[in-house]
């Protein structure tokens, strides 16, 4: 992700070689463009589609970084050279990783889906790869492929599988030229770009080949080299041809490309851009923001800045209101557990779940944009009103271009009286006490005919 204001880059050599035979079986007969975005298969728009539904999945940024407590820069931040860091990679044994708890705990918070790091810019692969032996399996004493449990157990439990991947990489000497990070872990100042990207295109091929069907692909870190030509349309290609059901999510910063299916905000809503970098220009794709807990994507010990839950359910319906996935993280310990906080709020919102989820799954957009009392959602002619935040029994709210059949409240059924005013539409919302954390009103409608001529 990328580092708020504040922070510098670290970058290093590669002591590993990019496997030609790899590279030749993944490579062989790969596409070179990218499928146009007026000419999408059926398969991604009905992944496209279930993406839309789900509405709800869980980030998870972890590796070798969380060794030191200090989130997932601190390779950059703290000016870390690539045999330093290669020595650190050594002593990564996350023996209580339990990837059966992990996929739970995603499920009872209600989340359809997970996205996590297979390898974030340090360079580090969390999985078995023939590309470099700087991966998880043969560099340390843990001895097991996370993503492979991971993938298994996702599998079993029915959640879908979406895999990170830094194109921004701080270890591996062709990285070349430098981007605007990653300038002081010692690497050598020379390098192939192409050979470089020839690396990246063969992981991307092992964890489309060896992980079954995948959710798609969540990238980062093309904003540290805008103006290079990252051959998009190649490795686009390569997964379309690889998997076509899978996503393409690239956290670029940019209006949507050819080829992608998600546009993503990085913690903000789409259009607000108060994390300084989003982009203000939406696309016509599903939309997408991500979110950390507390302040740090990866395990930050001292960051204990933790959001409250209404904070965390407000941030869901809003998002569901403008269309919007939330893609909320967790940042779990080196030695594989997740911190009570994180645990603790992802329960809490599975339990609101538990009882208005209707209101947020399979749902869109909904007739009005979120105000300051909340938000609406829809699902055909059902408008789900969600009032986060009014202390007054009486709620003007604009016309909906519809007539109100029958309005009740979502928990309990209890009807809610309308008044039409013409110019709007007044409910008188039921008593509330200092717990609810959305009070959800169902307006059943019915369309109104055009008026005649």
């Amino acid at each position: 992700m990328v580092e708020l204001p504040g922070s510098a880059p670290v970058f290093g050599r590669m002591r590993l070689v990019c496997t030609a035979a790899v590279g030749m079986a993944v490579l062989a007969g790969q596409p070179r463009s990218a499928v146009a975005q007026g000419d999408v298969p059926p398969e991604r728009l009905a992944a496209r589609e279930w993406y839309q539904d789900a509405r709800f999945g869980m980030f998870i940024h972890w590796g070798v970084y969380s060794l030191l407590g200090d989130g997932e820069w601190v390779m950059q931040n703290r000016k870390i050279t690539v045999p330093e860091y290669e020595w650190l990679a050594t002593t990564f044994n996350p023996v209580k990783f339990d990837a059966k708890a992990w996929v739970s705990l995603a499920r009872s918070a209600g989340m359809r889906y997970i996205t996590i790091t297979s390898r974030h810019h340090d360079g580090f692969s969390m999985f078995k790869t023939a590309a470099t032996p700087y991966n998880i399996v043969e560099w340390t004493p843990f001895h097991r492929d996370p993503l492979k449990e991971l993938a298994d157990e996702c599998q079993r439990q029915g959640i879908k599988l979406f895999f990170y991947y830094s194109q921004l990489d701080w270890h591996h000497a062709d990285y070349w030229p430098r981007g605007e990070t990653g300038r002081a872990t010692g690497r050598p100042t020379s390098g192939d770009w192409s050979r470089y990207l020839d690396f990246l295109d063969n992981q991307l091929g092992e964890l489309l080949a060896n992980y079954g069907a995948v959710g798609g692909i969540w990238f980062d870190g093309m904003w540290d080299k805008p103006n290079a030509d990252w051959r998009l349309a190649q490795t686009y290609g390569l997964i379309h041809r690889l998997q076509p059901a899978a996503l393409i999510i690239p956290n670029h910063h940019k209006a949507p490309l050819p080829g992608e299916d998600v546009q993503t905000f990085e913690q903000d809503l789409p259009g607000a851009n108060t994390a300084g970098f989003n982009t203000t220009e939406i696309g016509n794709l599903p939309t997408e923001t991500s979110l950390t807990m507390n302040g740090s994507w990866g395990f930050n010990i001292t960051d204990r800045n933790f959001k409250p839950v209404r904070e965390l359910v407000s941030t869901l319906v809003r998002a569901a209101g403008t269309g919007t996935n939330l893609l909320l993280n967790i940042g779990p310990r080196p030695d594989g557990t997740i911190d009570p906080e994180f645990a603790q709020r992802l329960q809490a919102i599975g339990r609101w779940l538990a009882t208005n989820g209707r209101s947020i799954y399979g749902t869109r957009a909904g007739p009005i944009p979120p105000r300051a009392w909340g938000a609406t959602t829809r699902r055909g002619d059902t408008v789900y009103v969600h009032v986060l935040s009014w202390s007054d029994r009486s709620l003007a709210i604009p016309a909906l271009g519809a007539r109100v059949r029958r309005a009740s409240l979502l928990e309990t059924g209890e009807p809610v009286p309308v008044t039409d005013t013409g110019a709007g539409l007044t409910l008188t919302l039921p008593a509330r006490t200092a717990e609810v954390l959305d009070q959800v009103i169902v307006l059943e409608t019915t369309r109104q005919p055009p008026p005649r001529r």
